[in-house]
């Protein structure tokens, strides 16, 4: 629950509560990982009514009382009674040509823009109400009206009856989180049940924020229905189930991957968005700098070997090869990629997707591939020793072959495919180059401040001011409306490239160790590290030093990168 920083401080000023017992549950609330009135309560230290009108106060709200009167029947059918229930919201009176809706959370504001969208000229007000007065008042206005409005429009299984679906309840919360979504330029949804409520977050530009929360009843249906949209087992609830659904909202074609994984509180599930009507990047969008471009263009222009791109889920490998296919995608040359799933379909190449059930794996294709003689191979993922060898052999049989691996940094590629069983000596004689890459998140253009960075930022990011000569100016996040307050919007990459020249290959072939290849392609100039093109684009003015120590403080930068991050 989000509320005013000052609300131990009000509690303090008022009587209620002395310093030590806000210390107290200060303390609980960081080892729970609580809300402060969550810590009040459970420590007995004061009643909800107190906490909640300081509450209240802190936010500049006022308080109503829901245990005490009535509310009138036409105030309460103002509201349809699923949207109350599902918000956990409540009117409670007109007073001065406003509706006064009754809360128990600050954050639920974002619902009364929601509310006023569905009631054209109505203005709306929030008071605060405690939990559990709350609950049981829309209980009261609204319960059984709720339950038969979803009951009604639900068949046993969760799915719609009527028609098109699109005046169910349930139908229109789903649609309405994946066009929230799509607006907030979600790249995942993550449905969580737990402690009485069934928590939405969306992931954006990488970080997750809390954008729903919905009462527990409502849990059973909203998974029907998801459910049966990606074709999954309904009455399964024991076992992970995965699944895809195709949308169109808006006029935009969304590619969904959904995921379910039991819990302890019940069945968590996590949607990753692909938009469809969103345009591929080319090589000059992805965030080369120059030299990276000239060397990336070079390595992907080989009449054979592998190409491979490494990182962690979700850092961009698919998008970045993607482009690579793009660059190359002419009618003289032959495509042909194995992808799992096929993420956005280009012309001009045949695109395969993987299907485990009926067989379909990366390796039976990339055989079946070899057959239909293409010039330029796209494997989806190396995840094992079959596919690799094969990739290999088509690599070292005039073929160009693109692949992704799972590896912390470009180097652990190759001791990677070793580890999978391949031959030290193919590695050697097959692998072109690696890519290594993160993303950061991008500053905001609208509200980037420059400053004047400290030494330690300087050195944190491997710089040497000395040699910069000049004043140095980094720009830092501030917050503004078109970045929603984080001083942040979209990402870019950050790459680590290793070319594969003699020494690295004569490494390889006797099966060095990785910190022996690291420094040797270090030292030789064949690597360029992550931090180096992270410095790059903070001196461009592109991220910021946190965002950049996030994803790349490690190694000897590592003091500096803790200094700097506890600043």
């Amino acid at each position: 629950m989000s509320h005013g920083s000052d609300l131990g401080d009000i509690l303090v000023q008022s009587g209620a509560l002395d310093a030590a017992q806000v210390r107290a549950a200060r303390a609980r609330q960081r080892e729970a990982g609580e809300a402060l009135e969550e810590a009040l309560l459970a420590l007995g230290l004061t009643d909800e009514s107190t906490i909640w009108r300081a509450l209240a106060k802190a936010n500049a709200l006022p308080f109503v009382d829901l245990s005490k009167g009535r509310v009138a029947e036409a105030v309460i059918e103002r509201v349809p009674a699923e949207f109350a229930q599902e918000q956990g919201l409540m009117p409670v009176m007109e007073k001065g040509g406003k509706l006064i809706i009754a809360v128990d959370d600050p954050m639920k504001r974002i619902a009364i823009d929601q509310l006023e969208f569905l009631l054209p000229g109505v203005e709306v007000a929030c008071a605060m109400a405690t939990p559990s007065a709350l609950k049981r008042a829309i209980e009261a206005a609204y319960g059984a009206a709720a339950e038969d409005a979803v009951a009604k429009s639900m068949g046993a299984s969760g799915v719609d009856e009527d028609g098109d679906g699109s005046d169910a309840p349930i139908v229109r919360l789903v649609t309405g989180t994946f066009r929230q979504a799509l607006e907030a330029r979600a790249s995942d949804i993550h449905i969580e049940p737990g402690h009485g409520r069934i928590r939405i977050r969306f992931r954006v530009d990488g970080m997750l924020r809390d954008a729903a929360e919905h009462p527990d009843h409502l849990g059973a249906p909203l998974m029907s229905r998801l459910k049966i949209m990606a074709r999954m087992d309904i009455a399964e609830k024991r076992k992970p189930q995965d699944g895809r659904i195709g949308l169109r909202i808006d006029g935009r074609d969304i590619d969904v991957r959904a995921s379910i994984l039991p819990s302890n509180h019940g069945e968590t599930m996590v949607m990753r968005l692909l938009d469809r009507s969103k345009n591929l990047m080319s090589l000059t969008d992805l965030g080369f700098g120059t030299d990276d471009q000239r060397w990336f263009r070079k390595m992907i222009s080989a009449p054979n070997g592998i190409v491979l791109v490494t990182g962690p889920t979700g850092s961009g490998k698919t998008t970045t090869l993607y482009a690579a296919l793009q660059e190359l995608n002419r009618p003289d040359v032959k495509i042909i990629t194995a992808e799992d799933p096929v993420e956005y379909h280009i012309g001009g190449i045949n695109q395969v997707q993987v299907e485990p059930r009926i067989g379909l794996t990366f390796s039976r294709i990339l055989k079946a591939m070899l057959r239909c003689a293409p010039n330029v191979i796209l494997v989806g993922e190396i995840r094992d020793l079959e596919t690799a060898e094969i990739a290999i052999q088509a690599a070292l049989t005039g073929h160009l072959v693109f692949s992704t691996l799972h590896t912390n940094d470009a180097p652990s590629a190759l001791t990677r495919l070793v580890d999978l069983g391949v031959k030290p000596f193919l590695v050697s004689a097959s692998v072109q180059g690696v890519v290594g890459q993160r993303l950061v998140r991008r500053l905001c253009s609208d509200c980037a401040a420059s400053y004047a960075p400290s030494e330690t930022e300087i050195r944190a990011l491997g710089l040497d001011a000395a040699q910069l000569g000049g004043t140095l100016e980094f720009k830092e996040p501030k917050g503004c409306r078109a970045c929603e307050g984080t001083g942040y919007r979209g990402r870019v990459a950050l790459y680590e490239k290793l070319s594969m020249d003699a020494a690295i290959r004569e490494m390889t072939f006797k099966g060095a160790s990785l910190d022996d290849v690291r420094q040797a392609a270090t030292a030789s100039g064949g690597l360029s590290p992550l931090m180096e093109d992270g410095a790059r684009k903070v001196t461009e003015g592109l991220t910021s030093v946190t965002e950049v120590l996030r994803v790349a403080g490690t190694g000897a930068a590592g003091g500096d990168a803790a200094s700097v991050l506890s600043a």
